[in-house]
């Protein structure tokens, strides 16, 4: 059992809440998983850089000088933004590649969270609402994003088994449920070239789908595939650069509500991570049906 949270602005004056109205939906879902949770949010893209978010276990020590190491190491030109135990990286989308070696030269330790133009994903052990007050996650400002406090059932309570699975540039995903050939499946993809950080079933339906798009599908073409392609139980909320996609397997026993205004769409586990958003009295409110995608983009 697990909470999911989803929302996707369709409204510009909503843009800079969109982290406090995350936070308040994600902390309603605690008690469907207190061991750890994430968010990832989608913000604005400037100045042609790439952001690369990544964690340490030893902040203060990974990241005091990590700045410097990488520009000297590489000559590229790196912004760096420290959140706990989180930093957001800002380069060249010509020196991304670099700047990755240079990092697991220098810093083996630190772990990859995501990867894209405008995706930071923070996620770590602990209740949602002390998850989101390390990383100030209210204060955040975006178009779009998913959160996802956790009930571990198929692998270890860590930060890297925590959701959302990053597996593709501005791609993520948060997932209620358990997939029943993950392992197939994950040895498949790594015959196709993907590569996998845990033994999570989750980070499996992240890479199908990543692998799906990075072959000319989108993300609705991907969903419907993956009804095809992935047995199990699953609730999917998924997250790309311009869009927010939802699907349900065909037996659809994980519980999921939607509501849509015409300033937001929004995804909850229960209609009681819903309550708080404006307008929701008058929003369409609907149980997504089995075997059925959803999508909207900007």
């Amino acid at each position: 059992m697990c909470g999911i949270v989803g929302l996707f602005l369709k409204d510009k004056a909503l843009e800079p809440k969109l982290g406090s109205m995350l936070t308040d939906m994600l902390v309603t879902m605690t008690d469907r998983g207190p061991d750890s949770a994430g968010i990832a949010i989608y913000g604005s893209d400037k100045d042609s850089k790439v952001k690369l978010t990544i964690q340490s276990d030893d902040p203060d020590a990974d990241f005091s000088t990590l700045e410097k190491d990488l520009e000297n190491t590489t000559g590229a030109q790196v912004s760096m933004s420290v959140k706990d135990t989180h930093a957001v990286l800002e380069i060249s989308h010509t020196r991304i590649d670099d700047i990755k070696s240079a990092l697991g030269e220098l810093r083996p330790n630190i772990r990859t969270m995501s990867t894209g133009d405008i995706i930071e994903i923070y996620k770590e052990v602990g209740l949602p609402k002390d998850v989101a007050e390390r990383f100030d996650v209210a204060s955040m400002s975006g178009t779009h994003g998913i959160g996802h406090t956790r009930m571990a059932t198929e692998s270890a309570i860590t930060t890297m088994g925590a959701h959302p699975f990053s597996t593709g540039s501005d791609q993520c995903l948060v997932h209620n449920g358990s997939l029943s050939n993950h392992n197939s499946l994950r040895r498949k993809l790594k015959r196709e070239g993907m590569t996998f950080e845990t033994e999570n079933d989750t980070e499996v339906g992240a890479a199908y789908l990543s692998y799906k798009m990075q072959n000319g599908s989108n993300l609705g073409e991907a969903l419907e595939s993956s009804l095809e392609d992935l047995d199990g139980f699953f609730t999917f909320v998924v997250g790309t650069k311009d869009g927010f996609g939802v699907v349900r397997d065909p037996i659809a026993c994980k519980p999921a509500v939607m509501a849509e205004t015409d300033q937001y769409v929004a995804f909850g586990s229960e209609y009681r991570a819903l309550v708080n958003l404006p307008g929701i009295e008058d929003a369409k409110v609907w149980e997504p049906e089995p075997a059925t995608v959803y999508f909207w983009s900007h």
